[in-house]
């Protein structure tokens, strides 16, 4: 999206939300959304919250977290204003997105935004509540359109192949409701959490997406974290490194960024490995960092552009000095993976090579052995 094309297209969807909305104001709208916890009404409150509170953030370009704004309804309010709610909600976020400049940028939990990105998210959950509140009790299937979609899932789910099950008839707005956690598709049952992501890491082929706490939980608890995995998948490693952000989250270390991320191929979206950092820099700006792939993934090259993505992210990153890894005698392909990323080999304990990288020598790694 560009940032004309995204004001037009929250334009577009608050739009055909709000005109079916009120062709469902008639319903009852204490009665629960689809798939929520929430009554339609609660969910519509949210939804102009939602709006309000990203036209805020970018407005304000506000930086350390949420700012404290709080949205919510007169008790008595009808369901038609409920929607002329949302609709002046989405008409602010339209505003402060057409108002915005190309750098602006403002804090979100789902990664920094510019205005591109705040109207991606509000188009998303214009898209997805409409679905939630017409799909509850008495109400009605509803389809979002297949470009807007698209074009959500493009900038926010990098996991997520829009086109993959169009030979179905689902096409993006079932991709979009599956990545949301709204429904099943075939061969990939609805993840039991899910995210968005405004800033993945982009490497050659891949796409790093972070495994949050949540995502992580669900790996340990056994599912996917969200993804779409191969039939091998996902790795121990993956559910191991998954753990180490759990703990870290319990014990009150967790730093977003430094964890674990998903490795998910470009060519189908697909997660094939993991990779991370083991914890966040210590005092002298190092950090330890490690990788696996599924047996379908590998010889592919996959794990050597997501070392040098999540390299140059780190680097990019205020105060670290060094990266370094560990890599197995016995495991030739991973010390070929920490050659090819520029790692230089620094010494050798109990049958593990350990080899590390600066900022300096990034850059200078061979393409190829």
């Amino acid at each position: 999206m560009t940032p004309g094309r995204a004001a037009d297209d929250l334009d577009t969807a608050v739009a055909l939300g709000v005109r079916a909305l009120r062709e469902a104001a008639g319903l009852d709208w204490s009665a629960r959304a689809a798939g929520l916890e929430w009554s339609r009404r609660d969910t519509a409150v949210h939804l102009a919250g939602d709006l309000t509170g990203f036209a805020a953030q970018l407005a304000a370009r506000a930086s350390g977290g949420y700012l404290p704004l709080l949205v919510d309804a007169a008790p008595a309010a009808a369901p038609g204003a409920l929607i002329d709610l949302v609709e002046a909600a989405g008409r602010l976020l339209g505003a402060a997105v057409r108002a915005a400049g190309p750098g602006d940028r403002a804090w979100h939990p789902a990664g920094a935004a510019d205005a591109d990105g705040f109207a991606a998210m509000g188009v998303t959950e214009v898209l997805v509540h409409t679905h939630d509140i017409l799909s509850g009790a008495g109400g009605t299937a509803w389809e979002a359109p297949a470009d807007l979609s698209a074009r959500v899932l493009a900038r926010l789910f990098p996991h997520v192949a829009a086109r993959r099950h169009h030979a179905t008839g689902g096409g993006p707005w079932a991709a979009l409701l599956w990545a949301t956690g709204r429904a099943d598709l075939p061969g990939l049952p609805r993840p039991r959490v899910w995210r968005w992501y405004n800033e993945p890491v982009r490497g050659r082929g891949v796409t790093l997406c972070e495994i949050s706490p949540a995502l992580a939980a669900d790996l340990c608890a056994g599912g996917t974290g969200g993804f779409a995995w191969p039939a091998d998948g996902p790795a121990e490693g993956t559910r191991l490194a998954a753990g180490t952000v759990v703990k870290a989250r319990e014990d009150g270390t967790y730093r977003p960024g430094w964890g674990a991320y998903a490795i998910v191929r470009d060519q189908d979206r697909r997660a094939v490995g993991g990779i991370g950092f083991h914890a966040a820099p210590d005092g002298d700006g190092r950090a330890e960092i490690g990788y696996d792939l599924v047996p379908s993934g590998r010889g592919a090259g996959h794990a050597t552009e997501a070392l040098r993505a999540l390299c140059a992210w780190a680097f990019a990153q205020p105060g670290v000095s060094a990266l370094y890894a560990g890599a197995d005698d016995a495991n030739a392909p991973s010390r070929a993976v920490l050659r090819r990323a520029g790692f230089r080999r620094t010494g050798h304990v109990a049958g593990t090579g350990w080899y590390a990288l600066t900022p300096q020598e990034r850059g200078t790694a061979p393409e190829t052995l």
